[in-house]
């Protein structure tokens, strides 16, 4: 077992209490539902999402507030998550509960998901951290790379998601 350091656990206020939100959007042709076929199934984050090797859910469906799963990352980084909101087809947001490494703090991702009426839905993603020791000094440096980083991984979320949604490619089975 891997080594584990409690994190703060927040919820979708604290987006609007740490400078360290990096924000990502796309307009995804698809239905809300196939967009959450897809944040459903633990393979198609190690698809989209680079440093996802991993996602193991650890609550059973169907999956909602108070859900959690645990996502193995490079860097031998392991995130303990909860689910502090989930409206299916609409917003789903985790805060990390602990981690592998002592660095986070604080961590959320909150992903919402607006019907556009006309096949399309633009899907926000917005990541919010706080961390901790050495990383805490570095952070004028990272917030640029994660930005350019989160930005490119949500275009790969929206390019797999189509290809979903077009028949494409299927949903590995839970």
């Amino acid at each position: 077992m891997s080594d584990y350091y409690e994190c703060t656990k927040v919820g979708v206020e604290f987006l609007e209490q740490t400078n360290n939100v990096f924000v990502a959007e796309e307009i995804v042709r698809a239905t809300p539902e196939q967009i959450f076929d897809v944040f459903e199934d633990a393979h198609s984050w190690t698809v989209w999402a680079m440093p996802i090797q991993k996602v193991e859910w650890t609550s059973p469906k169907p999956y909602g507030k108070g859900t959690t799963r645990s996502v193995y990352m490079m860097g031998d980084l392991v995130g303990h998550e909860e689910f502090v909101e989930w409206d299916r087809g609409k917003r789903m947001a985790f805060s990390f509960l602990g981690a592998s490494k002592p660095a986070t703090k604080k961590f959320l991702e909150d992903y919402r998901v607006e019907d556009l009426g006309d096949g399309t839905c633009r899907v926000q993603w917005y990541m919010a951290m706080e961390v901790e020791g050495f990383s805490r000094h570095m952070m004028f440096l990272t917030r640029p790379i994660m930005r350019i980083m989160n930005r490119r991984m949500f275009r790969k979320f929206k390019e797999f998601t189509e290809s979903y949604a077009n028949g494409e490619l299927a949903l590995e089975a839970a």
